[in-house]
């Protein structure tokens, strides 16, 4: 069962599992790759657990030590951060240079760093004067000798000089009949290296959207009028003819096969050329999980033919992974997990995972332990390049609070992407199970057909700052062996607004709604009811906690739901930030939700930002806490809650 299933068929909450699982998980196998490397010292996140810094520069040969100095006393607070993240001086100075002349290397190195900086903020009167011990950088000799007490006085002065702003704008050749404006490029307007190459890339990219793989610009005319404090730009650009897609060759591949590879980029000989298709290629070859870096590069000409070769390079990953995981939570307990796969079964990126876990230990008693293991298989490519066949099998055993469980499930569909952005789905699964809940005893033989369509324009998976998701979910559903017929349905939207340039202020919104139709409550599983509560849905309140309960105060799910939250992301520093968040959730025993008993949870939480997605932790109290309902609640994962 993949993961989508899990939480479709237990709800919303089941996420939070999964996130501080795979935390785990990274951690261990950062662990593992320092043993392995018997690595005598253990950092991550940029924090030394252990080891000393004498033991990483054993290897430097003639360890030299500098303390850095920047002063930029006309730069104000984000301009003097930027320039300090550009200096390659200041981000390495914990760690010692190779003798003198690497410190005169750094520090020719820095000083084009800082002026490249000073350039992309619009400030082409700026100078960098690097000193070292009290010695102009440029009147130090090439085998200059630094023999003062260690650690070597390094330091920066800059002189910002005033911000440019845009002048004269021309735009020649090809780009005769373009308007700058459309492309940022307005008189008064930024003036920064930046926003120039930006916009220099917008018009080639136009130009190859009408089918020109080789539009470029020839000619770049770039003049700074120091009296007016203004750039003036002058963009001369070659068009190039119309053409369509040649051979596309393949290098790089090793236990891949380089005819899927070449088959997968989905460039047909003949079409005409797109910069889109380029695009949807790359991101598709990515998307197969066995290439580390994947290139795609235009030939600088066009063939015999008049047509474009598409040259490929990637490199690949290493097929087979395991990992292990854990996961706390207040109020359920410790749980583990592990898996094994092989990204590349049979040489065209056919996925095969097995995993199993276990969870409630120390919340449960040993009799009413959760387990759950499963088998999946992907193939890519089935029905075209943009096709997967999956199938799978699944055990699950669990005890959570609305009922006992125990369920065999196999399931094979096939997905497609419609395009970069959306993307459909349709499956056939068996679902074989025994549940014990507040109704009593039930076998149950469900054949159901899950269908689903999701849209996604988001800038980023795990961190998005700007765009929408949606997600569409229906599942025709028929218990064989009781004669019951429902239908699940299920709506999901999260939108992402970044209120400042910097996207230092984000603001994320998501709603969701669910119902069944077409039987009652008694009728379907106790596993495909709605229910909602915990770090996945509505924070501050128990796993399954929030809903009808029965005469005991067990929960017994519903068959509509209705949740709903807002969080202000807040970046403190480029690594670190603050997320208040509300949540609102309640669920009815209605075929739709009546918005009635709505349970709100309210919190902040504490993001770090990694390069795999932010590291997560959220406390949340229940604002109309109910008996039953915990004080609060903290959660902690990888990635945003939604």
């Amino acid at each position: 069962m993949s993961a989508y299933e899990k939480q479709m068929s237990r709800g919303t909450a089941p996420r939070r599992v999964f996130s501080l699982a795979l935390l785990f998980s990274l951690l261990c196998s950062t662990a593992l790759v320092a043993a392995s490397g018997n690595a005598a010292a253990f950092e991550i996140f940029g924090i030394k657990l252990w080891g000393s810094s004498e033991d990483e520069d054993a290897d430097i040969v003639d360890p030299l030590r500098y303390a850095v100095t920047i002063e930029a006393p006309d730069a104000d607070e984000d301009l003097a951060e930027k320039l300090e993240n550009a200096s390659a001086l200041k981000d390495d100075e914990e760690r010692p240079v190779s003798g003198s002349l690497g410190l005169l290397a750094k520090a020719r190195g820095d000083r084009d760093q800082l002026v490249a900086a000073l350039y992309a903020d619009a400030r082409y009167e700026g100078v960098v004067t690097i000193t070292i011990e009290g010695k102009p950088l440029d009147d130090l000799l090439p085998d200059a000798e630094f023999s003062g007490p260690q650690p070597i006085p390094v330091v920066i002065n800059i002189a910002t000089g005033p911000k440019f702003t845009l002048g004269d704008i021309r735009l020649a050749g090809d780009a005769a009949g373009l308007a700058g404006a459309d492309f940022g490029l307005i008189a008064g307007g930024d003036a920064g290296s930046g926003a120039v190459l930006k916009a220099e890339a917008s018009i080639v990219r136009a130009l190859k959207e009408e089918g020109r793989p080789l539009a470029k610009v020839t000619e770049r005319e770039i003049i700074a009028d120091h009296a007016t404090s203004t750039l003036d730009v002058t963009l001369t650009v070659a068009a190039g003819p119309v053409a369509s897609y040649g051979d596309t060759t393949v290098e790089g591949t090793e236990k891949v096969d380089r005819d899927f590879t070449e088959y997968m980029t989905g460039l047909k000989r003949g079409r005409q050329y797109s910069p889109e298709e380029i695009d949807e290629a790359r991101d598709r070859l990515l998307g197969l999980e066995v290439f580390n870096s994947v290139t795609l590069k235009e030939a600088d000409s066009l063939d015999a033919d008049g047509n474009i070769p598409i040259g490929v390079e990637v490199s690949e990953r290493k097929p087979r992974y395991f990992g292990l995981g854990g996961t706390f939570s207040n109020t359920e307990g410790l749980g583990l997990e592990g898996y094994w796969g092989h990204r590349n079964l049979f040489g065209r990126a056919e996925k095969l995972r097995i995993e199993g876990a276990i969870s409630g230990i120390g919340s449960n008693e040993l009799t009413e332990l959760n387990y759950n293991a499963g088998i999946m298989f992907e193939k890519p490519g089935v029905v075209g390049p943009a096709s997967k066949f999956f199938a799978g099998a699944n055990t699950v055993l669990e005890h959570p609070d609305a009922y006992d469980h125990f369920s065999v499930k196999g399931n094979t569909g096939l997905s497609y992407e419609l395009d970069r952005q959306q993307t459909v789905s349709a499956e056939v699964a068996l679902d074989y199970s025994k549940i014990t809940d507040s109704f009593g005893k039930h076998t149950y033989l469900i054949a159901s057909i899950p269908l689903r369509y999701v849209f996604d324009n988001r800038d980023s998976r795990l961190n998005p700052t700007t765009g929408f998701r949606a997600l569409a979910y229906a599942e025709p559903s028929y218990d064989i062996l009781n004669g019951a017929a429902f239908v699940k349905l299920r709506g999901e939207g999260s939108a992402y607004q970044s209120l400042d340039a910097a996207s230092k202020f984000v603001l994320a919104e998501r709603v969701a709604i669910g119902s069944i139709i077409g039987a009652g409550l008694q009728d379907v599983p106790a596993d495909r009811r709605f229910y909602s509560g915990g770090g996945g849905s509505v924070r501050g309140y128990a796993y399954q906690g929030i809903g009808p309960k029965d005469i005991d105060g067990e929960p017994i799910g519903g068959l509509s739901f209705f949740e709903t939250s807002v969080e202000m992301r807040i970046a403190i520093t480029d690594t670190i930030g603050v997320v208040p968040f509300v949540d609102v959730g309640t669920v009815s025993t209605n075929q739709f939700p009546d918005f009635s008993g709505m349970k709100v949870g309210t919190g902040v939480g504490l993001r770090y930002i990694t390069p795999f997605g932010p590291l997560r932790i959220d406390a949340a109290v229940p604002l109309n806490r109910g008996p039953d309902d915990p004080h609060f609640g903290i959660y902690a994962g990888i990635g945003q809650a939604f």
